[in-house]
């Protein structure tokens, strides 16, 4: 019997999410978005949209009327409004297991306690706990607000001692937590996935380039040793059981200088670092996120095609409409999102560089160098 699914969020994860839908039609009838702008992304794909907030209870409340099974492509939504309509929906990720992660400080709690390899960190409520962290912890150390951050925003790096009460003033009065600073050498991601059954596959790590805190570039697979690679993949497979949420979930992870993983955040929801999937791999990270949602057999994670994802991100001083991207290179797949206006760092699209047989990913980075110009955002003439 075929689902209706709602989506909390319509935005670019949302679209993805709707068409993938199409290749499970034997499963779901229709998809549902809530977000707040009309014609979202997901809705130029085909979904229908309610038009409200992700945190608007009574919108939240019409969503789980109308669907079998509520899923989520942005985590900022209210985890208690959630869990009171599993009585009309399922849900998942679960309340429980999206209450967790969308506190930072929580979501560490919970991982130190189930010995999955974390920085230091520690709660902060005055301006004293914050110097006595940072006696503790020495500099630079993170600053970070427990809540609604993300691509960097709810961050302070604080880096001398004069520095403290502008971060602590910074955030108003937020929950907050402060983390030692990770000496890293690379960024990398596991994109891991559980069915309703308790079935956990993982994608093999991927290589994560930021620019100003948001991912410019994924590159699969991960330049590491097999050794390295093998460690983190357990790692992700022992958070998905300790968690027991089901759905796809980004784990972003640090390599530290001496070799270490250690895990920095967790998305439950599918994620940027997984966009690749939709060229490289056997299943793509929408599809394995509305089979595991389902309850269906996970598919296969097997990386087919050395890949790299570029994002295609707003000009940082330009607002508005902007020129039609368009690329006509073999194994260059464009994608994009539909939304109308640029605002600076903005995600409008992404593309994938996907490797034959005789290219590596070195090639695939010599051929993003010299195309990156046609993936800049230009005002609308």
């Amino acid at each position: 019997m075929s689902k209706i699914l709602g989506i909390i969020g319509g935005g670019q994860l949302g679209m993805m999410i709707t068409e993938a839908a199409k290749t499970l039609s034997d499963y779901i009838e229709k998809i549902i978005v809530l977000d707040p702008t009309e014609n979202c992304p997901a809705a130029q794909a085909g979904a229908e949209q309610i038009v409200g907030d992700f945190k608007d209870k009574k919108a939240i409340h019409e969503l789980s009327e109308k669907s079998d099974i509520i899923t989520y492509e942005i985590e900022s939504g209210d985890s208690d409004v959630l869990k009171s309509v599993e009585i009309k929906s399922e849900v998942n990720p679960s309340p429980e297991t999206l209450k967790i992660i969308q506190d930072k400080f929580l979501q560490k709690m919970f991982l130190s306690e189930n010995k999955i390899p974390v920085a230091e960190f520690i709660q902060i409520k005055s301006i004293t706990d914050l110097r006595n962290g940072l006696n503790e912890f020495g500099y630079p150390s993170l600053l970070k607000a427990r809540r609604d951050a993300y691509d960097g925003r709810g961050n302070f790096k604080i880096n001398s001692y004069d520095d403290a009460q502008k971060a602590f003033d910074y955030f108003n009065g937020k929950g907050l937590m402060l983390e030692k600073f990770v000496p890293f050498k690379m960024e990398v991601s596991v994109i891991a996935a559980r069915n309703t059954l308790g079935q956990i596959k993982t994608y093999p790590l991927v290589e994560n380039i930021h620019e100003n805190n948001i991912l410019r570039e994924t590159i699969a697979p991960a330049r590491v040793s097999k050794e390295i690679s093998d460690k983190a993949e357990e790692i992700a497979k022992n958070t998905m059981k300790v968690l027991k949420g089901a759905g796809v979930f980004g784990i972003e992870m640090f390599v530290s200088k001496d070799d270490q993983i250690l895990i920095n955040e967790i998305a439950p929801r599918v994620h940027n670092s997984g966009h690749h999937t939709l060229q490289s791999s056997e299943t793509s990270q929408f599809e394995q996120h509305l089979r595991a949602i389902l309850g269906l057999d996970l598919g296969s994670v097997k990386l087919v095609h050395p890949t790299i994802m570029y994002n295609i991100l707003g000009a940082k001083d330009f607002e508005g409409k902007y020129e039609t991207i368009e690329i006509s290179e073999s194994n260059v797949y464009l994608k994009m999102y539909g939304k109308k206006i640029s605002k600076p760092q903005r995600k409008l699209g992404h593309v994938n560089f996907v490797a034959t047989e005789r290219e590596s990913v070195e090639d695939l980075l010599r051929k993003l160098d010299s195309l990156k110009d046609k993936f800049q955002i230009r005002p609308a003439t």
